[in-house]
């Protein structure tokens, strides 16, 4: 493999990490893997977002093609969201990350099974 290929990827694996490693992101995408999700929703899977950064987030990860938003016209207006084909792939690899979290995590207070259940595996 020539440098120039192995800088190439490189920089295309740190930039997909930039994105997937954010605070809250992982969350959120693992939260829509068993479908398309209103915004008040996410607050119940994750109260600890506030709304800003849900908003900045959920608006980071549709830029770069893993979500889309759809806005409903009924009354009163609905948004929701969903995952692309491309945040669908990401799937496997997010639950490879919750396994590898769950067995090397040393903080003595992690629930047993809890990839299982926050993966619904």
């Amino acid at each position: 493999m020539s440098f120039e290929h192995e800088k190439q990827v490189c920089n295309l694996f740190h930039n997909s990490m930039e994105i997937i490693g954010r605070r809250w992101t992982g969350a959120i995408l693992v939260s829509l893997m068993d479908g398309p999700k209103r915004f008040n929703e996410f607050h119940n899977m994750i109260p600890e977002i506030s709304s800003r950064l849900l908003t900045e987030r959920l608006k980071e990860i549709e830029d770069y093609g893993l979500v889309t938003r759809t806005v409903l016209s009924d009354r009163p207006i609905q948004v929701i969201y969903a995952l692309t084909e491309k945040g669908a792939e990401l799937q496997p690899i997010l639950q490879l990350i919750g396994n590898w979290a769950a067995r090397w995590d040393s903080k003595p207070n992690i629930e047993e099974n809890t990839t299982e259940k926050v993966l619904n595996i």
